[in-house]
């Protein structure tokens, strides 16, 4: 189960609501759109997570240095 509420049944639907709308040709270019995305979005948590590392790192030296 993906998320509380959601089960087999529900995704199946959204995947047939998905091939309706888009079409068979067009799911091979969303899918690599979504998961090009997700990579972008996970970049993106990690680069944050770096900065407010640095950022502690920073405050931590700052009030030693006093």
């Amino acid at each position: 189960m993906i998320a509380s509420g959601i089960g087999p049944t529900e995704i199946g639907l959204i995947l047939l609501a998905v091939l309706l709308l888009f079409g068979g040709s067009q799911l091979p270019k969303l899918a690599k759109n979504l998961g090009k995305a997700q990579k972008e979005f996970k970049d993106g948590l990690a680069d944050g997570q770096k900065e407010a590392d640095k950022a502690k790192e920073s405050v931590k030296s700052d009030d030693s240095d006093s």
